[in-house]
């Protein structure tokens, strides 16, 4: 008898897990534009630190929050963990649009922050068990990939909201609305893993290469899997990497929206067209990247396969940033930032893909390690800036990108030493014997 051609559902998981990541990433942007809004600074007044504060709080809370969030997923399955992630940060993105005052709307952020916590450490989980490992890099730039697309479209759907709305907050009521909705689209059609799908058959599993259920992953065995973390060479050179990239990338989406007002002279809209038009590249990056790191794993094995890539990627984003404070035209600037959201986007496929290689079933708690310092780096890089600014005086702005671009130069050296062959864990935990003190 011959075996029926794979279903695809698997093509639909990574469909709808894209527009997780466009909603999580339109949620997290829109406070850049915001924050430069004539509506908002009129009714609030914040000082620059105060601002600094605000944009990065969220990043903070999305940092701290990474690991809990990842563990709780490989608890209790992406389909559950991720819907109420989603339906959370909904909410509190729309509680951000009623609060008034700095420490209302800091509060508010944070908790934005900690309930987005969980959603990349859950799709790279749910990648591990829908996609096979010679794909996994480019079902992660797709994803990827909608996240970037919703952080494109912020600046400028934010902007063209408030001003046709004619105020900040209904910008984030609608965000919120949009997110609950996308809640309700998740729930309906992801499970968290193939076997429990209804519309998977038995060539669509046999392809996916992992028909048989896993175990949840215990309490016992998550202590036994972060210890595991904090001993792996590659997990710190991995989450190295991430802290200093989000420094360095993070000013695309937290400064470059005000830099582009304050210093270049730009309208509110102009200013949100060209950071829509610098986070576009992104996009391609991450598209190119999955390809790029999946061709380089066929060619040249697992672990250089991984580290081509991310290290290439990293000083591609330096050499643009070391340009930009010598460039006169705001076009030539909107060129060197393009090139950076490029050349980031271009390493994420491999970064994620590595923690699907060595995570097994504690890839989200993994993802959440890794994403952890890589978010304290984009929370330092939105108090860094106008402290360099501060500090540097007139030659602020030189201070500035140099310090961006050494943050990218140190992660594509700090990258060298991963190896993707090396899992965290094995596939089944000891569990840790009680002290017998």
């Amino acid at each position: 008898m011959s075996r029926s051609a794979p279903t695809s559902v698997r093509h639909r998981i990574i469909g709808v897990t894209m527009l997780m990541a466009f909603i999580l990433y339109l949620d997290r942007i829109c406070m850049g534009e915001i924050v430069k809004s004539v509506s908002f600074n009129q009714e609030l007044g914040l000082s620059k630190e105060q601002i600094g504060w605000l944009l990065g709080a969220f990043f903070f809370a999305y940092a701290l929050f990474q690991v809990p969030a990842g563990w709780a997923s490989d608890r209790f399955g992406a389909r559950p963990m991720l819907t109420l992630y989603l339906v959370l940060w909904s909410l509190f993105t729309l509680l951000t649009g009623l609060v008034g005052g700095f420490v209302g709307l800091l509060v508010a952020r944070l908790l934005c922050g900690a309930a987005e916590a969980g959603a990349y450490p859950t799709s790279m989980a749910l990648i591990r068990k829908w996609i096979p490992v010679e794909g996994r890099a480019s079902a992660s730039g797709m994803v990827s990939l909608g996240g970037r697309l919703g952080g494109t479209l912020a600046p400028f759907l934010t902007i063209w909201m408030i001003v046709t709305l004619g105020h900040w907050r209904a910008s984030l009521w609608i965000d919120g609305v949009v997110g609950l909705f996308i809640a309700g689209i998740f729930w309906k059609m992801v499970r968290s893993h193939p076997g429990q799908h209804p519309g998977v058959n038995a060539s669509e599993l046999a392809l996916i290469g992992n028909p048989g259920g896993e175990p949840p992953l215990s309490n016992r065995e998550f202590k036994a899997a972060l210890w595991s973390f904090s001993k792996s060479t590659s997990l710190w050179c991995n989450s190295a990497a991430q802290l200093l990239q989000n420094l360095g990338w993070g000013f695309l989406v937290t400064w470059l929206p005000t830099y582009l007002v304050e210093e270049r002279g730009v309208g509110e809209i102009e200013g949100g067209r060209l950071v829509t038009f610098v986070l576009a590249f992104g996009m391609v990056g991450q598209i190119a990247g999955g390809w790029f790191c999946d061709q380089a794993t066929r060619r040249f094995g697992l672990r250089l396969g991984r580290l081509i890539p991310m290290s290439s990627s990293m000083f591609l984003c330096a050499a643009a940033y070391v340009c930009c404070p010598f460039v006169e035209s705001t076009w030539l600037l909107i060129a060197c930032c393009s090139v950076v959201s490029f050349g980031t986007d271009l390493a994420n496929p491999a970064l994620w893909a590595f923690m699907g290689d060595v995570g097994g079933r504690a890839t989200a708690a993994a993802g959440g390690w890794g994403n952890m310092w890589g978010n304290l780096g984009a929370s330092a890089g939105a108090l860094l800036v106008p402290w360099l600014m501060k500090v540097g005086g007139g030659d602020g702005k030189l201070w500035v990108f140099f310090t961006l671009a050494g943050a990218f130069v140190l992660a594509g050296l700090v990258v060298l030493p991963m190896d993707a062959t090396k899992k965290l864990l094995p596939d089944s935990l000891p569990e840790p014997q009680p002290d017998p003190s």
